[in-house]
């Protein structure tokens, strides 16, 4: 009964998640550490606490018990990207793999992994040089589970370079039969993420760079079409964020550069005209 739930039963939830909230796979080494980030657990709250809200609407209850939790502090992590001498790298390991397209495309659209290897041969268009981003595949208990990207944003048309593109249709003569852009090798069905992420990092390894998360490869993507002119609005609409201001608070490191660039143009301008 929703009228029974307390704010200490939901904080004794949060705290909980915190410590002890991930889930042990059957069948994968046992976990050093169960504690999920506050980011996750704050995640949490906001959907528990939508729902409430919503049930204080329709006169379920009487007011919302989340309200007055406390949440874990969101500790903002450093941004670690692949460094510029490692970039050319990267792909070339990836190409030794037989996987050129799949990384080169995360390279130059910065898709999210889920993102990636949902994508279907349906959603290329070859002509306008385009790929449709419409669902996402993560793991779900033990099963891969394929559902709508995570946001409305999230669904969208990128628009691809043409290398990209000629890569697209080279890799589609290797499994012209298979839905899937980017199947797994061993299987042929879709990639499972976690081993994709596995072989990020042996790549990353055998290039001798320093580990960075696959989903730093997005921040990557961001962090070059920033520094080369590409402008907030359109990076956001590219990555499916939900604002250009979350992009501009999310990359500052870059940003705070086209900031000082384009004062430094000005200031020429106006020093030429005096």
């Amino acid at each position: 009964m929703l009228d029974k739930l307390t704010t200490i039963q939901i904080q004794r939830f949060y705290n909980n998640l915190q410590k002890n909230g991930r889930v042990q796979r059957k069948g994968y080494p046992e976990l050093k550490d169960k504690s999920l980030s506050p980011r996750v657990v704050c995640g949490v709250h906001t959907l528990l606490s939508n729902c409430l809200d919503q049930a204080v609407a329709e006169h379920l209850i009487l007011s919302n018990p989340a309200q007055g939790c406390k949440l874990p502090k969101l500790e903002k992590k450093e941004m670690r990207i692949l460094p510029q001498e490692k970039i050319g790298m990267y792909p070339a390991e990836a190409d030794r793999r037989g996987l050129l397209a799949a990384f080169y495309l995360e390279l130059t659209t910065g898709l999210r992994r889920g993102e990636l290897l949902a994508l279907c041969w349906t959603g290329l268009n070859a002509e306008t040089k385009t790929i449709s981003v419409t669902k996402q595949v993560n793991r779900i208990k033990g099963e891969l589970v394929v559902s709508p990207p995570k946001t409305q944003n999230s669904v969208r048309t990128l628009a691809i370079p043409q290398q990209a593109v000629d890569l697209l249709i080279e890799e589609h003569k290797k499994h012209p039969g298979n839905p899937y852009m980017f199947p797994s090798p061993k299987t042929g069905t879709m990639y499972d993420p976690d081993a994709f992420r596995r072989t990020h990092d042996k790549i990353l390894k055998a290039i001798g760079a320093e580990h960075v998360r696959f989903h730093d490869m997005r921040h990557l993507f961001a962090t070059l079409s920033l520094k080369n002119g590409v402008d907030v609005k359109t990076l956001s609409g590219a990555l499916g964020h939900y604002s250009a201001g979350f992009t501009l608070n999310t990359y500052t490191h870059a940003t705070a550069q086209m900031k000082q660039d384009a004062a430094d143009t000005i200031g020429m301008v106006i020093s030429g005209e005096m």
